[in-house]
């Protein structure tokens, strides 16, 4: 296993023979892995024959200051749990990614203006622009996401047919903890108390007739809710406790 935290390591391994006609399997991160990201790791390993996990905490994706600051840092721990599966980490530095200081930008009209991108002005500016960086860069015939963040997947598989990019966008399952929890690097900000309320949040998206409905139900079991709403068979949900905010997504 290789680590590239720069931008000619990364060049020179990628254009190594060694690598030259393989496939290669991608999976963006912002560190922080749990079995979420090992099933998307898992995945790519069987699927390709060259690997490759990013670590890269986004700054242009946080429209909250405090929330980029408390965003966990655990990059020995995460090469330490994608050793299994992975050939080659890139941990670029801020600088490297953003050499222009972020004046070129991706930005999509459509679903972007909906849930997440409502809530957090920017926030789908940032991700876009990241992954389409971090897909030039890996060169990667498939580049793997998971379902929890739906609507990012959506636009990211988007974003790579509307560019006409040489890549695969792979859908995979979310991974839920034995409550039903869907795995999240946020979760480990919860106190035991909350960590096991929220068990109620999937569990009402899932059994609410409708989403006013869900979100009148979240209320009143105390949560603070940005949204839920139903859309193309999909129920997607933003809460907030104590100060966490969590997002989860069930298919009708």
């Amino acid at each position: 296993m290789k680590l590239c935290t720069d931008l000619p390591a990364w060049r020179a391994l990628r254009g190594n023979p060694d690598w030259q006609g393989r496939s290669v399997g991608f999976v963006p991160t912002m560190g922080a892995l749990h079995a979420g990201h090992v099933s998307l790791l898992a995945r790519a390993r069987a699927e390709n024959e060259r690997v490759v996990l990013s670590v890269f905490v986004n700054p242009t994706q946080f429209n909250d200051p405090a929330d980029l600051a408390r965003y966990p840092r655990t990059l020995e721990a995460d090469m330490a749990l994608a050793a299994p599966y992975i050939d080659a980490v890139f941990a670029p530095a801020m600088e490297e990614i953003y050499p222009d200081s972020y004046r070129f930008q991706v930005t999509e009209n459509d679903v972007s203006s909906r849930w997440e991108g409502l809530q957090r002005p920017g926030h789908f500016e940032g991700v876009l622009t990241v992954v389409l960086k971090l897909l030039n860069l890996v060169q990667p015939r498939r580049a793997y996401f998971g379902e929890k963040d739906w609507q990012q997947l959506q636009l990211v598989r988007g974003m790579a047919d509307a560019f006409f990019l040489p890549v695969t966008i792979v859908s995979c399952p979310t991974i839920r903890d034995h409550d039903g929890v869907a795995l999240s690097s946020r979760n480990r900000r919860l106190s035991a108390e909350a960590r096991a309320h929220v068990t109620q949040f999937p569990a009402l998206l899932r059994s609410s007739p409708d989403a006013a409905t869900a979100a009148a139900r979240l209320r009143a079991a105390g949560f603070d809710v940005d949204y839920v709403d139903d859309a193309g068979g999909e129920r997607l949900a933003a809460i907030r406790v104590e100060g966490v905010r969590l997002i989860d997504h069930v298919t009708l």
